[in-house]
């Protein structure tokens, strides 16, 4: 019989425990724990077949089989699961919890081996057989018997998990089997370990390999006492103080007294261990959090210390994105968003594979030059997707003052960082795309030169030390992949030029303005307008329209807005109820919603007659179609010149004249020798209000006064483009693919460059050199032969054309040339 305490006022209860073992008893596996013979094993039942095993038991002779599972994870294991050895026990006692599982304690009894399973459902029922002790006297045993009490009893005094009334318990045992197996219960050991212990049958084994157990236990507790003694004694003064706050700052809650200040500190002190910041800035924040310590809320310093500490903890010091390193995929985020654009892919897929084969390569200053609307600052956008990297932008055009970029110093009231660093704090990340944009209209005042202060930020050499004013700590912009955009470059300060890689980006032809509509200024506006595709449809020859009759321009920013205001017309007819099926927009109904065409051909108007020529213009915005007109009457020889030219484009005419006045009768034209004394010429540049300038104006000033003087007009399909020299050379000038757009825009057929710009061609694309001729002469005297109607019919003489048939880059880029001298065009404010 075993005697159970019960609670209080009732009699002990008293429990048979069966002598002999039944041929079968029904099994309960155990997770994680390891039963012995002799010992109290208090169980949690809550298994729904380990419930029905209990209460069947208790209907019965309480008595059933204990085995640990092999694999603790698995909840309901079976016979292969379990291992092969428990222990045969009775339920001593069972207290059903309100949740519903068993609370039960069973008196183990006898080490069994499961034999053979007889049953699995409801639950697990084997045949077993006792493996009683194999005991032997001797004096070995009685050695390790010793041994073990004697270091259980050191291991009990210094664990604290270990009640002090079980060294009493081992102390009065007597039997070497019991004592094995209560302190092989008692110590906190694998589940394999005790399983092993468990299966011993040899008594000297099985204290000797708990004789290892023990003495490994007690030199663990010993290096663990050990350690915590030398981690005592290393605590430094500043974990003391750090103690002693807790326990102040709980002392003071006990009191309800918060110290706001203390709250104050210790909410910055926690941003500061989450920033992980560099060293120098650690030094400089725990400088500063010392006086912010010291000064009571009210001193003026108190809110600057504050603001200046929560700026620094903000930048992300070590903070970085992971750049998407598939080529592949990048180039198709690029071809999806940007049409063309070539030479810019290739660019950025270069520079991506130079950081997969070397990731700590530096990165590129880019600058993205060309007329407004052809795609500069989205393209930036799909760079920053296409690398997996955040994208920021920031906009310079208008600032004068160098504090703009460097930030305000602390002594001014309401100082704070320049733009670069509040572009990295919003990044999130010290490695995104940062697009500086219209870096060519910086200023400079008195306040300081804001270009001065981004030589520093797009330097590669200097930019890994950046210093902002306000900071006034170096954080590391090496990283940051710099895009910059202008209109034009002239305004760029060269030695701001030249740390950066110029990426040309022409204007659009009207075939690449055409499939940039129907691929993504279309389905934009559609859907910005609440339509789909099944209310409107643009068909090409409607897109064309716009483009031709409505915008005339490099980019395709007013051609969206066109795009736009038909679709919101069409919307209108819609929510208005006029129209329920779906509209196809063609010519005629462009006409109707958008009204007459704005723009109308007349260059074969303007030329109809002698003394005037069409040239090529570049501007900031792109090419423009320029025309020269000359007249004369009777004076005293004299140049005058209007429409706000230039000192160089004067200059052009007045070289442009000398050279009519001394090879007109020469190259076989018919004029009175005393013309140009007895007549004064009057040249004007029309668009007078809009200021012009540069050389390149030459030869269309030399046409249009031959033509005057001679009486034969200029062709009306022909514009021409060059500078001309006193003795009728024609020289190179830039920016002729924006020219070519522009001659091609207001339907001219015939462009007559200088000879030395025929490579340019090779980056034009096929659609602007299809159905048209290029026509590249070195003199002007070869000029007036093709640009001068003869009197019974156009000139015939031979010229060099471009090649047909040619290798021609589809790409809207081109190479920096070293000055823009073509004749540029400033639209009035």
């Amino acid at each position: 019989m075993i005697e159970i305490p019960a609670g209080d006022g009732q009699a002990p209860q008293e429990v048979p425990v069966a002598t002999t073992l039944p041929e079968s008893l029904p099994v309960l596996p155990l997770k994680d724990s390891v039963p012995f013979p002799d010992t109290l094993t208090p169980l949690a039942v809550g298994q729904e077949r380990s419930v029905k095993l209990i209460n069947d038991v208790l209907g019965g002779n309480r008595m059933l089989v204990m085995v640990a599972s092999r694999n603790g994870d698995i909840d309901n294991p079976g016979p292969d699961e379990l291992y092969g050895v428990g222990v045969a026990g009775t339920v001593a006692r069972m207290i059903k919890v309100p949740d519903g599982t068993l609370r039960i304690l069973v008196h183990g009894s006898q080490r069994v081996r499961l034999e053979k399973f007889v049953s699995t459902d409801p639950y697990l029922v084997a045949r077993i057989c006792e493996l009683p002790d194999e005991k032997t006297d001797s004096p070995e045993i009685e050695a390790l018997f010793r041994n073990v009490q004697s270091t259980f009893s050191m291991i009990i005094e210094q664990v604290p998990y270990l009640p002090e009334e079980l060294q009493l318990a081992v102390a009065n045992l007597e039997d070497p089997g019991e004592l094995a197996h209560m302190i092989a219960g008692a110590l906190r050991i694998k589940t394999e370990e005790r399983q092993e212990l468990l299966e011993e049958l040899h008594l000297g084994k099985r204290l000797r390999r708990l004789s290892e157990l023990l003495a490994r236990e007690l030199e663990l507790i010993s290096i663990g006492s050990k350690i915590q003694s030398q981690v005592a004694s290393e605590i430094d003064r500043g974990q003391r103080e750090f103690y002693l706050r807790q326990q102040l700052k709980a002392i003071q809650e006990e009191l309800g007294e918060v110290d706001e200040q203390e709250a104050e500190t210790q909410e910055l002190r926690e941003q500061v261990e989450a920033a992980n910041l560099p060293e120098i800035a650690l030094k400089q924040v725990e400088r500063e959090l010392q006086r912010f310590e010291r000064l009571p809320p009210q001193a003026a310093e108190h809110g600057v210390i504050r603001g200046y500490i929560e700026w620094i903890v903000s930048l992300p010091w070590s903070k970085a994105t992971d750049d998407h390193l598939d080529l592949g995929e990048a180039h198709a985020t690029l071809d999806r968003d940007h049409y063309d654009m070539e030479k810019v892919k290739d660019r950025i897929l270069e520079f991506l594979a130079v950081r997969k084969l070397k990731p700590d390569a530096r990165s590129s200053i880019l600058c993205f030059a060309g007329p407004p609307g052809v795609g500069k600052t989205s393209l930036g956008k799909s760079i920053a997707a296409s690398m997996g990297r955040e994208f920021q932008r920031i906009s310079v055009g208008g600032v004068r003052d160098e504090s703009e970029i460097r930030g305000h110093r602390r002594t001014y009231i309401g100082a704070m960082p320049g733009t670069i660093l509040r572009a990295m704090r919003d990044a999130g990340a010290n490695n995104p795309v940062l697009m500086i944009d219209e870096i060519d209209k910086m200023g400079a005042d008195f306040r300081g030169d804001p270009s001065s202060a981004m030589l520093e930020v797009l330097d590669p050499e200097q930019n890994s030390s950046f210093r902002d004013h306000y900071l006034d700590l170096p954080f590391d912009l090496s990283r940051v992949l710099f895009i910059t955009t202008a209109n034009q470059l002239e305004p760029i300060p060269a030695p701001l030029l030249d740390r950066m890689e110029v990426i040309q980006l022409a204007g659009y032809t009207e075939q690449e303005k055409l499939e940039i509509a129907k691929r993504y200024l279309v389905p934009r506006q559609i859907s910005q307008n609440g339509l789909g595709r099944s209310k409107i449809e643009f068909t090409d020859d409607a897109l064309r329209e716009v483009i031709e009759g409505y915008t005339r321009e490099a980019g395709v920013r007013n051609l969206e807005r066109e795009i736009g205001a038909i679709c919101r017309k069409v919307a209108r007819e819609f929510a208005e109820g006029k129209r329920r099926s779906k509209r196809t927009v063609r010519p005629r109904i462009v006409t109707e919603l958008l009204g007459r065409r704005r723009v109308q051909p007349e260059v074969g108007r303007r030329t109809g007659e002698p003394g005037v020529a069409t040239g090529l213009a570049w501007t900031p915005a792109g090419g423009d179609v320029l025309f020269v007109e000359a007249t004369a009457f009777p004076g005293e020889g004299k140049l005058q010149i209007t429409g706000q030219l230039g000192d160089v484009m004067k200059e052009s005419a007045a070289a442009a004249l000398s050279y009519v006045k001394h090879t007109v009768t020469s190259l076989g034209h018919d004029v009175p020798e005393d013309w140009f004394r007895k007549n004064d010429v009057h040249l004007h540049v029309p668009a007078g209000a809009i200021p012009k300038d540069g050389p390149s104006a030459g030869i269309t000033m030399a046409t249009a006064l031959t033509s005057l003087v001679t009486g034969r007009p200029v062709r009306s399909d022909t514009a021409m483009t060059g500078e001309i020299t006193l003795k009728g050379l024609v020289l190179p000038i830039g920016g002729l693919k924006e020219k070519a757009l522009a001659a091609q825009r207001a339907g001219i057929t015939r462009v007559i460059a200088p000879k030395r710009n025929e490579p340019d061609v090779e980056d034009f694309p096929d659609n602007l050199t299809d159905g048209m001729e290029f026509l590249f002469l070195e003199s002007a005297g070869d000029v007036l032969a093709e640009a001068l109607e003869a009197p019974g019919g156009r000139a015939t003489k031979p010229a060099r054309r471009a090649p047909k048939g040619g290798r021609r880059a589809r790409d809207r880029t081109r190479e920096p040339v070293a000055a823009v001298d073509g004749v540029s065009q400033a639209k009035p404010g």
